[in-house]
């Protein structure tokens, strides 16, 4: 049996609000063990790791602005790099009044 990407999904989000081990999980729901312990795998490899941040070039905006984006799954952050220095030295400072 074959299963779409969604389908996969609820799977692993219900093993997941199970607390069962995989290979147990995936017996008592009529999966094939295997299988489902290689989706896991897929998707904690997908969960962690580094993103790739690539520059965005407009052709009416001849000037680059770099920012730092943060991504999970379909939410993405855009911070210009600008605003992340002033907030990443605004915390810094309370972090050292707080030591």
């Amino acid at each position: 049996m074959t299963f779409s990407k969604e389908e996969k999904a609820l799977w692993l989000e219900d093993w997941k609000q199970s607390g069962k081990k995989a290979w147990t999980y995936a017996k008592e729901n009529g999966l094939i063990p295997q299988t489902f312990c290689s989706w896991v795998k897929q998707d904690k490899k997908k969960a962690t790791g580094f993103v790739e941040i690539t520059r965005h070039k407009n052709p009416e905006q001849p000037q680059v602005q770099h920012e730092i984006l943060i991504e999970k799954g379909e939410i993405k952050i855009h911070i210009p790099l600008a605003a992340w220095t002033e907030v990443s030295e605004s915390i810094l400072g309370k972090l050292r009044l707080a030591i």
